[in-house]
């Protein structure tokens, strides 16, 4: 069991060295368009094409990669990654960059299906979202250290540094991952493709991967322009924005980790709380974001719930595709994190839409009322779930 404990933290390593490519790019996107004499807008498709093939990749591959061994999935996921980021450090054109972006975004995808569902299976049934939490945990330390960490890097040395930085992390994590995750992990039953598309059909898992969207995504309405609203509306400089950002950070961690804690056991029920007090918060911060302290302690309150759900609406996920046919979890799994990535984006969108028209201060009523249909959703599948019990009592 305590071999098991460091497989996890060997896949929360590797999650890091995925988190940290992913958000790389916005802070290196002037060095990225001084390097290739172009514009901000191509250099941020670095940014933005890394998210549309996590979205693509993770669904798209999953179910072609089922019949591999997941410890062998694994290791070839991550070999591909070392060598994606080591290749973007020596593109000699953006094209080149670019194609090594979409590579590595294909590879985060699968990473992260196959991840969780490994993680789940290295504990006992009561322990399960826990190590969820600790798996994403890897994600959510690369955006508070990684990132910046990365961006000096590249400030200072160039920006190639920065993703050789990432490799060189990527392959350390690859051989803590060879050593320590099992060899005889429980291989699902091998289907078609056909099956496995049959998730489709599953209404209770649509029904969350669109909670997933809506609730995760609701904080990202303010999330995205947090910068913005920290200098423009409470008139903090950029150095006590960096701060700012970090304890904003700090504060992620600890709700991820305390979401798989509240939620490995009766995780739906658990989820409609979360959600409820997640839509409060943000509709806290919308009523206190001109006041200096309240606004700010609300503003960080808010981090504490931003990946809470994150767990749970996994590990729900894994159990709603297991109930039905356990060959198809990986797939269910991975557009579970298609959906998290939808949310990011649709969130980011409707961010700026009522930045455009309505004014910064006015997102964290947008995010509070995306919030609350999630609450309701999971409600009514909560609902749903203890009649089913009923039934079959």
């Amino acid at each position: 069991m305590k071999k098991n404990k460091f497989a996890i933290l060997a896949l929360a390593m590797s999650a890091f060295a995925i988190g940290m490519t992913e958000f790389i790019s916005v802070g290196l996107l002037p060095l990225i368009k001084d390097a290739f004499n172009t514009t901000i807008s191509l250099a941020g498709l670095t940014v933005s094409l890394y998210a549309v093939g996590v979205t693509i990749g993770a669904p798209l591959l999953t179910p072609l990669t089922n019949k591999m061994k997941r410890k062998h999935l694994l290791i070839g996921i991550m070999l591909i990654f070392i060598i994606a980021n080591a290749l973007a450090a020596f593109a000699t054109t953006l094209s080149m960059l670019l194609a090594m972006r979409v590579l590595s975004a294909l590879m985060h995808g699968v990473f992260m299906s196959i991840a969780t569902a490994i993680a789940s299976d290295l504990v006992t049934p009561d322990k399960r979202s826990s190590a969820i939490a600790m798996m994403f945990t890897g994600l959510t330390v690369a955006t508070i250290t990684g990132v910046p960490l990365g961006t000096w890097i590249g400030q200072q040395f160039g920006w190639e540094t920065s993703f050789i930085t990432i490799a060189l992390i990527g392959f350390i994590s690859l051989i803590v991952n060879v050593f320590t995750v099992p060899k005889d992990l429980n291989e699902y039953e091998q289907v078609s493709i056909l099956e496995q598309l049959t998730v489709f059909k599953n209404k209770a898992l649509m029904m969350i991967y669109l909670i997933t969207a809506l609730g995760y995504g609701g904080t990202f309405v303010v999330y995205t322009y947090l910068t913005t609203m920290l200098t423009d509306v409470l008139n903090y400089s950029d150095d006590a924005v960096v701060v700012l950002l970090v304890i904003y950070g700090v504060m992620v961690a600890i709700g991820n980790t305390l979401g798989g804690k509240l939620t490995n056991n009766q995780p739906i029920k658990v989820l409609i709380g979360i959600f409820l007090v997640q839509a409060l918060v943000l509709l806290l911060v919308g009523i206190t974001v001109t006041h200096h302290v309240l606004g700010t302690l609300i503003i960080l309150l808010m981090g504490l719930f931003a990946f809470m759900n994150v767990p749970g609406l996994q590990l729900v996920v894994v159990l709603f595709a297991e109930r039905r046919n356990k060959a198809t979890t990986n797939f269910a799994s991975s557009l579970n994190i298609a959906s998290f990535n939808i949310g990011i984006t649709l969130g980011s969108v409707i961010g700026g839409f009522v930045l455009n028209h309505f004014g910064i201060t006015m997102t964290p009523y947008f995010g509070f009322g995306m919030v609350i249909i999630a609450s309701v959703m999971i409600y009514i599948v909560h609902k749903n779930e203890t009649a089913t019990e009923l039934k079959t009592s």
